[in-house]
This record gives structure tokens, sequence and C-alpha cells, in this order.
């Protein structure tokens, strides 16, 4: 019976062949040159019929019989993969049997920014209309219990990279890419360390380097930056450092901070508790990571923002104060 039907689409490609072509139409590109990339899907479940039909229907200019007989004489029916597409210039009706059946879908890119919390990240996602949104009705707990079971709160856990996934593709796909980056970044920094440093877990290191990411875009700062936070971990004194207040306030932030913020006693108010608070603050990038786990050796215990997005670091309180006399009042 195989024989039968091989026979069969022999004859009807053979048929086909003197009418329109055959083996020459096979390898000419199905989009002329210079039009755009022609995006289709092919649902789950379609008979090779249909995918042809269906391609066809995008205003593809493929003969839906000449590219089933193709399909079936490769021997390759029944193993076209299901999901989005883009038609590229250039492109064979050989080469689109291979592309089908390898399931070489047309990508689709999400970008996370250095520095945006984990709730502007899901915003992102949310946003994005290339992904099916699954998990847009979960609660933050709820979502990270679907990536992790190793953690509380997901802050800080996904890395801010650029992410690629098929068009159509789960939004559950980039959190668990974003957070196996994460932590394979993590870990190698973590075995390159400072052995010297006061942090007691990976989890620490990463909350330092969230810290590290809200208070510079200056990459080159972020090495001195470190270690001021550093040595102010080694003798007990507080970070007091602003962007873990702003974290803290969460929607009361209003673009300025009070004496009476300060002065309010929060979980990540490091102006009034010693340590490091108990999350990171924001997604860190790879720059901030290796900043926190191999900072400057510096005596710096003070810095100061110039104005023009560098800063004056002292190492003791008069020559702080003078800085911030100088370029803040």
């Amino acid at each position: 019976m195989k024989f039968l039907k091989t026979l069969f689409w022999l004859f009807a490609l053979a048929a086909l062949g003197a009418a329109g072509g055959g083996a020459h139409w096979a390898s000419q590109p199905i989009l002329a040159p210079g039009q755009p990339a022609v995006e289709f899907a092919i649902a789950p479940g379609s008979g090779l019929r249909s995918v042809a039909e269906q391609i066809a229907s995008q205003d593809i200019a493929l003969q839906p019989l000449l590219f089933e007989a193709l399909v079936r004489l490769t021997g390759k029916d029944g193993q076209i993969k299901a999901g989005h597409y883009a038609l590229k210039p250039g492109t064979t009706p050989q080469r689109l049997v291979g592309q089908l059946v390898r399931g070489e879908f047309a990508q689709e890119a999400l970008v996370i920014i250095e520095g945006w919390t984990f709730r502007q990240m899901r915003e992102a996602v949310a946003a994005s209309p290339a992904l099916k949104h699954d998990t847009v009705a979960l609660s933050d707990k709820e979502l990270l219990a679907k990536v992790s079971t190793d953690y509380a709160v997901p802050e800080g856990l996904f890395f801010p990279d650029t992410y690629l996934f098929a068009k159509g593709a789960s939004d559950l796909q980039v959190y668990r890419q974003a957070h196996a980056a994460m932590l394979k970044r993590l870990q190698q920094a973590w075995e390159q360390r400072d052995l010297s440093l006061p942090y007691k877990s990976p989890y620490e290191a990463l909350t330092m380097a969230s810290i590290i990411e809200k208070e510079t875009g200056q990459k080159t700062e972020r090495g001195m930056i470190a270690g001021v936070f550093v040595n102010r971990l080694k003798i007990g004194m507080l970070l007091q450092t602003d962007p873990t207040v702003i974290y803290g306030m969460g929607d009361k932030f209003q673009g300025n901070i009070r004496k009476r913020d300060l002065l309010a006693d929060t979980p990540f108010n490091t102006y009034r508790r010693a340590g490091l608070p108990p999350s990171p603050i924001s997604l860190p990038g790879n720059d901030a990571l290796n900043a926190a786990l191999r900072p400057d050796r510096t005596d710096a215990l003070y810095f100061v923002a110039r104005g023009d997005g560098t800063s004056v670091f002292s190492s003791n309180l008069p020559d702080h104060n003078r800085a911030v006399n100088r370029y803040q009042r």
C-alpha cells in the first residue's frame, strides 16, 4: 500500500511537473527578491493538505498540490510541526519543507532592562503581543512557584537580557529562561568572588548587586560603590542607600525622599536598619553582579554624586561633608 501511495504521488508530481516546472519549481524562491517576509501559522493537528492550504491562504504564492506532492515524496509526511513561521525571501519550497519539519519557528524578542524591578518585568511581559499570557492572572508568589521553589520573593531572580522565543510561546518560558540565566550568572560570579567578602550566601550577594545596579549608571564606578558598601557591612555601619528606601516606599514614592521617609522604620530602610535589606530591590546585570562579588579595594566609606553622573568618594566624614557642601548644597 505504501508503495502504491508513493507511486501515485510520483506520477502526480511528474504530471504537475510537466505543467508547472516540477523540480525547477521546488528549487525556486517562493517570494520575489525584495519582498518582505511573510508570517504564517500551522494549526496543531493539521493534515498535510491543510498545511499547504494554510500557507497558501496567507497570500503566499505556493501551489498546494505541488507542495503536498513534494512533502510526500521526500518522506516528510506527518513530520511537520505546528507553530508560527516566517517565510523569508530566498526560501524555496524544498527549504520550506525542511523549515517546517525542523520547527524553525518565527523568532520574537523581548528586552528586559538592567535595573528594572520584577514588577516592571511583569508589565513588559504582559504587554508583549507575541507571547501566550499564561501567568497574567497569577500573583507574584504563584508565578514564582512555577519557576522555582527555592525562594520566597521573585525580586532580583531574573536576569535582564534580550530573550528570543517562538511567536505564541508561553510567557512562562521567558520567566524560566531569565531565572535560569540569573542563577547561572550568579553562580559564576560567586565562584570567582573575593573570599574576604562578608556575604553569607549568593542571595546576599545578589541583594548587594541589585543595590549597586540602582545606585549608579556609571559602569566604571560600580566597583568603588561596591567597595564602600562592603566596607560598611564589615564594620557594622548603616548602608544608608536611597534606592532601598525608595523600593520600600513602593507606590508612595512620588519622586522625592522626605525626612520622614528616612525616619520610617521599614525592612528596606537602610538608614534605620543595619545590614542588607531582606531581598534584592531590582534585576541586576552582569556588571553589578561582578562588582558585588569582586569590589574595588578601597578605604572609602562615603560617596556623593557630583551631578554629572560621577561620584566623589571619601574615607572620612569631614571630607565627605565638604564634598556634600560643594556638590549638593
